[in-house]
């Protein structure tokens, strides 16, 4: 391994805990003492619900010890910031993987297998896995396996098809579920079994226009910006905890059609970076909130 190579490899700390005096100075000694180089540190306390949040990064050629060394002398340190601290250890030099759910819609797809070619995305995408045959091809060109899982058209009769996608899914043991525009609505048990990994990108600016056609709805309305949001996905449609958003402006002049052409342009920006943030430990959850450090 090259020394550029060893010095871009990171042991990155994410952390919450009910907020009081010391969580820092507590963490940066822990740091300190293993010999951590810190390349990057971010903070938030927030008044509203009396959390702390940080995420810490350091270099791994710093620290003489496996990750799973760090992770045991840190659970002493998070033990003592008491009972209901949450946090994670990740070392970036571990390789990633992520799955990809799709339906008819193409261009989330594209754009997510174009960037992880690129080497934008820290993380393999490792399958395609969608309810039509349409897309196999895009998929076919990057090399990328993909599975078909055909859909009963009765909702009520969806049960084997998901089971099916579960096992597809797990078979990869992923880092992250992404629903790329798959327009199916997960059951309640894949939610919870999937929870903070699997993330959806719907396309308006919840909590406006949840649901089915959003675009229409937003025409309707007569509303003067469309957006996307890309979210954690949970049992409450479209309610899942809020990665990014962002919004296109538009105006009377525009159709339906002309909002979907513009809105696709945002939903893959809003993504691709919602991805990339989960994937580089740059989100951390509570409650239906999340902190992104991005």
């Amino acid at each position: 391994m090259s020394s550029s190579v060893s010095e871009d490899r990171r042991y990155v700390l994410s952390l919450g805990c009910p907020d009081k005096t010391g969580i820092v100075a507590r963490i940066s000694t822990f740091l300190a003492d293993v010999g951590g180089w810190i390349v990057e540190a971010a903070y938030h306390a927030d008044p509203d619900t009396g959390w702390f949040f940080t995420r810490q990064a350091v270099r791994a050629s710093s620290v003489d010890m496996s990750i799973e060394d760090l992770r045991a002398r840190f659970a002493e340190v998070a033990a003592e910031l008491g009972p209901e601290t949450e946090w994670a250890l990740h070392d970036s030099g571990q390789p990633k993987r992520v799955v990809l759910l799709v339906s008819k819609e193409a261009h989330c797809l594209h754009d997510l297998l174009g960037r992880a070619a690129g080497g934008e995305l820290p993380a393999q995408i490792s399958a395609v896995i969608g309810n039509h045959e349409s897309l196999e091809p895009i998929a076919a060109a990057h090399g990328t396996p993909f599975h078909h899982v055909e859909f009963a058209k009765d909702p009520a009769e969806r049960g084997p098809a998901f089971e099916k996608v579960r096992s597809l899914v797990d078979s990869y043991d992923p880092h992250a579920v992404v629903l790329a525009r798959f327009m199916q609505v997960l059951p309640e048990s894949l939610c919870a079994h999937w929870a903070g990994r699997a993330i959806n990108i719907h396309h308006s600016f919840l909590p406006s226009f949840v649901g089915a056609r959003p675009y229409h709805q937003a025409f309707a309305r007569g509303v003067k910006l469309i957006g996307a949001t890309c979210h954690y996905v949970t049992a409450e449609l479209d309610a899942g905890p809020i990665i990014e958003q962002d919004v296109i402006r538009v105006d009377h002049s525009d159709e339906v059609t002309d909002m979907v052409r513009q809105g696709r342009d945002i939903e893959k920006l809003v993504l691709s970076r919602g991805l990339r943030w989960h994937l580089e430990d740059r989100v951390l959850v509570h409650g239906r909130k999340t902190v992104v450090f991005s």
